[in-house]
């Protein structure tokens, strides 16, 4: 008895999952539509977030330039500076030798 109870659990098992393999190829089927849409909501939203990164990469580009000149403008100020230093230094060297020439003058004469 216990062998045709088997037997039918068997026949059962497998009608089931037949069913399930025929069923599962038509919802393939329907799913199609679904997931050309999905597929192209995907690639809308890709193209959003590539856009908004290019859009955050200018941002950062703009700023890197507006730092690039305001350094060039401080480089400028300080060769500026450099250079008054060095006439003012260039100068007060100058004074000390048209002293020293000045006292060997007095001295001479």
């Amino acid at each position: 008895m216990s062998r045709p109870i088997m037997l039918v659990f068997l026949l059962v098992i497998l009608i089931v999952t037949s069913q399930f393999e025929w069923r599962q190829p038509l919802l393939e089927l329907d799913a199609a539509p679904s997931l050309s849409q999905k597929h192209q909501q995907i690639a809308k939203r890709e193209d959003a977030v590539k856009e908004k990164i290019i859009l955050s990469q200018e941002r950062h580009i703009q700023r890197l330039n507006d730092l690039v000149r305001t350094l060039q403008m401080q480089l400028l100020r300080c060769k500026g500076q450099e250079n008054e230093t060095r006439n003012a230094t260039e100068t007060s060297r100058l004074s000390k030798q048209f002293i020293e020439l000045e006292r060997k003058h007095i001295v001479e004469d």
